[in-house]
């Protein structure tokens, strides 16, 4: 075969399949519409023919036995061998399992209810959410959106009753025929008749679990212990299971084809136990962590129970107070952080390094007696100034010729002593007699100490003394004078003053 054979042969085989393909999707179109046309067939008829659980046999066989065990109570002590052959718990596994049918059962009936009566009030279906409450309301109105009959509805809030009477009254539906009201009415019935029944098996089955396996049924609760032990196949099964296989006791995953994995299932590794009353009632983020610790109980409980001990659920008791303290203890909120004082301040000296090399530093940088007597100054004294110059450097006690006794003073010796003439005695002091007192030099007299200036501009200058003692005398003798007054100074006169 050539090649353009095979291509022709391949293109060919191409057309066939998409034929097939063709007549098959045809098919389901066509099975898709066969259904629809059912279904619609079927809401027009009476809602037995697509709901019959309740007109079952084995559904009244299930009830009958039930009232059968309650009017006949069994002792604790007539338990005997393995719990899963006693009869009773076979009857508790059954109804446990009935439920779950129930639920699909109301659901379709709740569907076949709003479908129907959306003709007569399209709005209700808005209104009222909840399919118990919604059933209730058909059940009441029916052909006649009355609103006395609104008013009379108690199971509805106050709020609600008031929007459906005003819905009611503006509504854009039509009567519906005897027939289909009588059908919508039926299925109302059907509907209380399971609800009712399904509450009846709950407590059948929280009593008589107390009886099979009260420690179990105090430590999760009556109704999941009931669908772990039936899920598990029995109470012997599960006492021999680990509890990270009871946690996932009752888990569905959900087989989407063609959708993403992500969804295909919500919660992963959660069973009934995680759907329990004991887990959904904790914050979301702790249910998983409680799920497990309530498992691993549930395992504990199981065993106690399968060896028929503790019959009065008193280890089902200890084991639930264990559970609710390890909740308690992860609800806890964190501790408040304390304003911790600030620690005792420790004054005591402390060990320092010593040597030769430390005391030389101390007596470098120390405060000597001199130091202190030269810093100490006399109150309302003016102490002499060390460097002629008024800045402030003073000897302070030190200059003093009693000091404090603890720097001794430097003393003359009178041998060593230069020895100076009675003439030149009276020089000095004819000196200062003549200029006002002794000279800024202490015990240093020349010739030229009071007669020679240095200036700046001139250099040495040579000062009469006398005439500068005459100036003193007269401005001493003008303006401080006793017998002188007080005197004007003008700023524009020539004159200093003028006496007054």
């Amino acid at each position: 075969m050539s090649l353009a054979d095979e291509l022709i042969a391949d293109l060919d085989a191409i057309e066939d399949e998409e034929v097939r393909d063709n007549d098959d999707d045809n098919d389901e179109i066509q099975d898709a519409e066969e259904m629809v046309d059912i279904s619609e067939d079927l809401l027009s008829k009476s809602v037995g023919a697509i709901a019959k659980l309740r007109d079952s046999d084995e559904f009244k066989t299930v009830l009958v036995k039930m009232d059968d065990f309650l009017e006949n109570p069994r002792s604790r002590d007539s338990v005997f061998g393995p719990v899963e052959l006693d009869p009773e718990y076979q009857l508790i596994v059954q109804a446990n399992n009935l439920t779950a049918e129930i639920e699909n059962e109301t659901n379709i009936i709740n569907k076949y209810c709003r479908d129907n009566y959306s003709k007569r009030f399209p709005e209700l279906d808005s209104l009222v959410p909840n399919a118990l409450e919604y059933i209730q309301t058909v059940q009441v109105l029916g052909n006649h959106l009355d609103p006395t009959k609104i008013d009379s509805m108690d199971f509805l809030p106050a709020a609600t009753r008031m929007v459906v009477s005003v819905t009611a009254a503006t509504t854009q539906g039509v009567k519906i025929e005897e027939q289909e009201l009588s059908n919508i009415n039926e299925a109302c019935q059907m509907n209380m008749d399971l609800v009712n029944a399904k509450l009846k098996i709950f407590q059948y089955v929280e009593s008589r679990m107390s009886f099979i396996a009260p420690n179990l049924s105090v430590v999760i609760g009556a109704s999941t212990a009931a669908k772990i032990m039936g899920v598990a196949g029995g109470l012997t099964n599960l006492s021999k299971m680990p509890s990270c296989n009871v946690l996932l006791l009752g888990s569905q995953k959900r087989t989407l084809s063609g959708f993403s994995t992500a969804s295909a299932q919500v919660l992963p590794h959660t069973g009934f136990i995680y759907h329990s009353e004991l887990i959904q009632a904790l914050p979301p983020y702790l249910r998983r962590k409680g799920s497990r610790i309530a498992a691993a109980k549930c395992t504990l409980a199981a065993r106690i129970d399968s060896f028929h001990e503790s019959l009065d659920g008193s280890a089902g008791r200890k084991l639930q107070d264990e559970v609710e303290k390890k909740f308690d203890k992860m609800q806890e909120p964190p501790p408040v952080k304390e304003a911790k004082a600030l620690p005792r301040p420790d004054d005591a000296p402390r060990q320092k390094r010593g040597g030769r090399r430390v005391r030389k530093m101390k007596e470098k940088f120390a405060v000597t007696e001199m130091r202190r007597q030269a810093s100490r100054v006399t109150f309302g004294e003016i102490s002499e100034d060390v460097f002629q110059d008024h800045v402030g450097f003073g000897l302070g006690s030190l200059g003093k010729a009693a000091s404090s006794g603890k720097v001794r003073n430097a003393v003359v010796d009178k041998k060593t002593q230069v020895s100076i003439s009675k003439r030149l005695q009276r020089n000095l002091a004819n000196m200062n007699q003549a200029y006002g007192g002794k000279s800024t030099v202490r015990s240093q007299v020349s010739g030229t100490a009071s007669s020679v200036a240095f200036t700046p501009l001139q250099g040495i200058e040579i000062v009469n003394p006398k005439a500068a003692e005459k100036r003193v005398q007269e401005a001493n003798a003008k303006y401080f004078s006793s017998q002188s007054g007080f005197y004007n100074v003008s700023k524009k006169s020539e004159d200093p003053s003028t006496k007054t």
